[in-house]
């Protein structure tokens, strides 16, 4: 089949919800574009003061949007200060100024605010189009009903237990968690009979192929039904491996082997603190090669890489297989990740939200400007809509300013003796300033050195050694998941394919807003992508997909969904061409904060000094604030570095 064939057969011309259209006009974030002399680039002239403007219900290509990052890159290449000019005063002094939207940046602003008085007067300035960073919300309307989709931060849940601030940030803002977690109906899909799967593509294990996962198969709290007696039977009979491959995969899973005798249990956890989770199935425990390609993408929804790159001791920790015989004492060894850290205390502390943490970031916009977004719970934040026109009002006392680019902070005088802080920023191709008291740097560490020159050349290096783990969370709303249910499936693992893993959104539903329940009725569908380049150092693999993220097309992005869904689900009756009804990606290369890796970060095994430490410090009127500066992907981490960044201020205020 040709090209051209197989892209109508997939829908690639079909009229869906995968541009940016806000008004019926094509666009990126706003409205027309326009040249702007003195920059050098195209941006958008954005009518953010229509109350029409509303970015969660953009599609196509999300996340880090074109328009987001242009000036950034021109400040980190160089060429910015060559045409920027001279900046416009706008004539405003703020108390706090906050570069960074996200949810340690608004966390920030709120803290602040606590300890400085309502009448304290705060700008908060990012570069997207809409705030709430990494939290993002992405929304749809089908056959006139609201669905929602996550296209970032997933949930509250961490794998240590949320401090004393973030739980109380959490609470204040109205959230109960255990309360709030009987809204997720984690039976709904078992009670239907559909489990969990792996697809097995043609181009990596030699056909196209949907298995019943033997180990993730069934939903613990619904029971395990008769034809399943034995989960193995449908992977050994049909999984397109070696017979070697198939007997290997279930024999690491039953495995009571202790594949390093003799040795104790602290030795044990520093000898697979220093090997990959690869080695450690071919060269200890002696499996077939072929085995490597199953478990590949495992870890990628937690580090963004595989486990060629992963150590066997995070591994351990992580739930995969091959451990069960090693005598392995509870608790961390040296150099463990916290991701892979148990503690029963932080798995119980989980809720899901249908717009993820967006409600989260929306709630604390709620609190900083009022009357941006009606309501009074979180019950009602979901399905409210905000009013993007009153964020950056001039009588607000926090003010929330979007498309705009920080450039340079920089105090105005000796930093051990200056009174004011000096904030320039890129909005809408115009170079502007604005002044503060103080500053709070909630952008992604790396960005730090390029606008904040004045900084010790030791912190600089600290900030610009951190590396964002790019990833793709991908929302396509389905017209029916009737193919799901005939397939018998609710999530699958596709440790071959473009997203190696895609699931039907979690089942909840709160206040107005009502989950689909039957299989005739839309759904979303969340697929997640992470771009590695295995046999690189993690960092390397981290950089290298950061570049193909940036240089992939929505159209790729498009093509990949439409013929995996296919491949995975044509045998159900699954049309992609007839069943999609929109489709956005949300593309982060920037995405997760780096968390270190005992494989690659010696000091972080053997000790010495922390690098996130050493980027966070204080530095005159200035505080960082980021999950960066914790080296922890986490929401209740960047509540606690935006607390932690606040204290410093205040407590230098006061001193």
């Amino acid at each position: 089949m040709s090209g051209n064939s197989r892209d109508r057969v997939l829908g690639m011309g079909r009229s869906i919800g995968r541009r940016d259209f806000l008004n019926g006009i094509a666009l990126a974030v706003g409205a027309a574009v326009v040249p702007q002399p003195g920059l050098g680039f195209e941006v958008e002239r954005v009518a953010e003061t229509s109350p029409d403007y509303y970015p969660p219900v953009l599609t196509g290509m999300r996340g880090s949007h074109e328009g987001s990052f242009e000036v950034a890159h021109q400040v980190r290449d160089g060429t910015f200060w060559e045409h920027a000019g001279e900046p416009e005063e706008t004539g405003e002094t703020y108390d706090l100024v906050v570069v960074g939207g996200g949810i340690s940046g608004l966390s920030a602003a709120h803290f602040f605010r606590k300890a400085a008085g309502t009448h304290a007067r705060i700008l908060i300035l990012d570069n997207h189009d809409d705030f709430g960073g990494h939290a993002k919300r992405n929304e749809f309307r089908q056959t006139g009903r609201m669905l929602l989709g996550y296209g970032g931060t997933y949930a509250i849940e961490s794998p240590a237990p949320y401090s004393a601030v973030a739980k109380g940030l959490v609470r204040e803002l109205g959230i109960d968690v255990e309360v709030l977690q009987r809204t997720n109906d984690r039976r709904l899909y078992g009670s239907l009979g559909m489990r969990h799967a792996v697809f097995f593509d043609k181009e990596t294990f030699g056909a196209d192929r949907l298995v019943m996962d033997p180990v993730h198969s069934l939903d613990s709290e619904v029971g395990e039904s008769p034809e399943m007696a034995d989960p193995w039977k449908d992977f050994i009979e049909h999984a397109p491996l070696s017979d070697a491959a198939r007997r290997d995969v279930r024999a690491i899973y039953q495995s009571k082997t202790d594949y390093l005798p003799g040795l104790s249990s602290a030795e044990k956890k520093a000898r697979l603190a220093r090997i990959s989770y690869a080695h450690f199935l071919t060269e200890m425990a002696g499996l077939d090669p072929e085995v490597l390609k199953y478990f590949q993408a495992r870890p990628h929804g937690y580090f963004g890489v595989g486990i060629d790159a992963v150590a066997a001791q995070d591994a351990w920790g992580f739930g995969l297989p091959g451990f069960d015989g090693m005598k392995l004492e509870p608790g961390p060894g040296p150099g463990m990740n916290r991701d892979c850290i148990p503690n029963e205390e932080a798995e119980k502390f989980f809720l899901h939200l249908p717009d993820g943490n967006a409600s989260i970031a929306r709630l604390l916009v709620r609190r900083l400007v009022p009357h941006a977004i009606p309501g009074h719970s979180v019950k009602d934040v979901l399905t409210s809509r905000a009013n993007y026109a009153r964020l950056d009002e001039a009588h607000n006392t926090a003010r929330l300013r979007l498309h705009s680019t920080a450039v340079r902070v920089k105090h105005e005088g000796d930093p051990a003796t200056a009174r004011q802080v000096e904030i320039l920023y890129v909005k809408h191709g115009k170079l502007l300033r604005v002044r503060a008291a103080q500053c709070v740097l909630a952008c992604w560490n790396m960005v730090i050195p390029y606008i904040c020159l004045e900084l010790p050349a030791k912190q600089r290096k600290a900030l610009a050694s951190e590396a964002k783990v790019p990833i793709v969370y991908t929302n396509v709303v389905l017209r029916n998941w009737s193919a799901w249910k005939k397939a018998g499936v609710s999530a699958i693992y596709a440790p071959g394919c473009y997203h190696t893993s895609l699931n039907l959104d979690l089942a909840v539903s709160l206040g107005h807003y009502h989950c689909p329940r039957k299989p005739q009725e839309p759904i979303v569908v969340h697929m997640m992508r992470t771009p590695c380049k295995p046999g690189l150092p993690a960092r390397d693999q981290h950089r290298a997909g950061r570049i193909e993220l940036f240089q992939t097309s929505f159209e790729t992005f498009e093509r990949n969904i439409r013929d995996q869904l296919a491949r995975a689900l044509g045998g159900a009756g699954f049309d992609p061409a007839r069943d999609i009804a929109a489709i956005t990606v949300n593309r982060w290369p920037h995405g997760y904060a780096y968390e270190y890796n005992s494989l690659f970060d010696q000091f972080w095994l053997e000790g010495g000094e922390i690098p996130c430490e050493v980027a966070r410090k204080p530095f005159g009127r200035l505080a960082i604030a980021n999950a960066d500066a914790g080296a922890y992907a986490y929401t209740d981490g960047a509540i606690d570095q935006a607390w932690r960044a606040i204290q410093e201020l205040t407590g230098a205020a006061k001193g």
